[in-house]
């Protein structure tokens, strides 16, 4: 049987060859995801983006495939005496981009109209196939030794509109996974860094859609009609002042309204206007408490203005709450890669939204934020100019395989 020393000398050989293999790499997976930046695919649509990682997941030895919808790719990596039965490490990424200009003055730009790689879904799928390539040089390797296990590949679709996730797993690709890994680049820290979170990473995001409806008419004579124009600014005015000092201030919580639409010509008061928006939460309780006082609003506004007033919440999305279990396993790996002062501990959830939620409801699970900026202030996620520094890459890369050979270990 191997001694303690032999582990350690194994678990040291595994860690230099996926440093070496990383630096030998990091071109190349520059250059990939310069070539999938400048080919962004909507969300559902992701086609040639799913044959190319799938291609490449192929070239490896990894039998991969496309599921039935057409987007997305699986592929299951097997060490040692695993089997297709072998519980599974899962890796994630998002291959979406987001439906806005890309307008960077860079060789790499999109060439597609009204598409951008503008949340670094390129960059994630560049990494997970980084972890794929080098976990397999280290299958493939006689001088490294490394655990049984198997390890599920994930590239989903439809991440931006939040169908991605829950397709995966209606499909039955989360089956006999018993972890599960993720990433995004954050710009808020430096390449080089990473912000990492024990518990609840993300908010619970639902989103709001109300109706405003009554009687319009002559702009000349709004005494004759219910004003559905002034209901929704007084509903939207009074939501946002009403509902900050219904929330518990030690719970993180927010509602924006981000469209409001009403009314065709300028001199007609219209019969509806729709307001559209999230409410976004981090505690349960206060989700329901919240919840609930836009509705009470809601209605006190159509009593007093002689309005109807529908609410409806839709596509709720949980939070991404971290397991301590593989947060650890990357906090580990992390060491060995970075320095301690550049492992960022979150003091605070993020208010965004993430669908890696849905897989947490079936298996534990883990999302990091992986430092993309070169200074800061950098661009921020969503902007038609958000870029990375490159170098960020194979950072996520060398943390990302050590997390898994630590999971696969324990």
């Amino acid at each position: 049987m191997p001694t303690d020393s032999d582990r350690r000398l194994h678990s040291q050989d595994a860690e230099s060859a996926i440093d070496a293999f990383a630096d030998e790499h990091q071109a190349a997976w520059t250059a990939y995801r310069r070539e999938r930046h400048c080919a962004p695919e909507a969300s559902g649509e992701e086609t040639e983006t799913s044959h190319s990682v799938c291609e490449r997941l192929k070239s490896l030895g990894i039998p991969a495939f496309i599921p039935e919808r057409g987007v997305g790719v699986v592929g299951d990596l097997l060490f040692g005496d695993a089997t297709i039965e072998t519980p599974a490490i899962a890796i994630r990424a998002d291959i979406d981009a987001l439906r806005m200009s890309d307008r960077k003055d860079v060789g790499y730009a999109s060439i597609k109209d009204g598409l951008a790689h503008a949340c670094g879904h390129d960059v994630h799928t560049t990494i997970v196939l980084g972890v794929a390539e080098v976990l397999t040089h280290l299958g493939n390797s006689r001088s490294v030794d490394v655990p049984s296990g198997r390890i599920r590949f994930l590239f989903q679709a439809a991440e931006e509109t939040c169908d991605g996730a829950a397709w995966m797993i209606e499909d039955g690709m989360l089956a006999g996974v018993r972890s599960i890994l993720g990433v995004h680049v954050e710009p808020n820290l430096l390449a080089g860094q990473l912000g990492l979170r024990y518990g609840v990473f993300t908010a619970c995001v639902d989103e709001v859609f109300i109706t405003v409806s009554g009687r319009g008419g002559h702009a000349a004579r709004p005494h004759s009609t219910t004003d559905p124009i002034q209901a929704a600014a007084m509903l939207t005015s009074n939501l946002y002042q009403m509902l900050p000092r219904q929330a518990d201030v030690r719970d993180a919580s927010v509602f924006t309204v981000c469209q409001i639409n009403g009314g065709h010509t300028s001199n007609v008061i219209p019969d509806e206007v729709s307001i559209a928006g999230t409410l976004r939460t981090t505690d349960a309780e206060g989700r329901e408490r919240l919840m609930q006082r836009i509705n009470d609003i809601s209605q006190s506004i159509a009593t007093a203005t002689g309005n109807s007033v529908d609410v409806d919440f839709r596509h709720p999305l949980g939070s991404v709450i971290n397991s301590a279990h593989e947060t650890s396993a990357i906090e580990i790996s992390a060491r060995q890669v970075i320095r301690d002062r550049d492992i960022v501990l979150l003091d605070r959830p993020s208010m965004g939204g993430e669908d890696f939620a849905m897989y947490l409801d079936h298996c534990s699970g883990s999302q990091m934020r992986l430092g993309c900026a070169t200074s800061q202030p950098w661009p921020h996620l969503h902007s038609p100019v958000f870029d990375i520094d490159e170098s960020a890459i194979a950072f996520g890369v060398r943390i990302l395989a050590r997390a898994i050979l630590q999971l696969m270990t324990k």
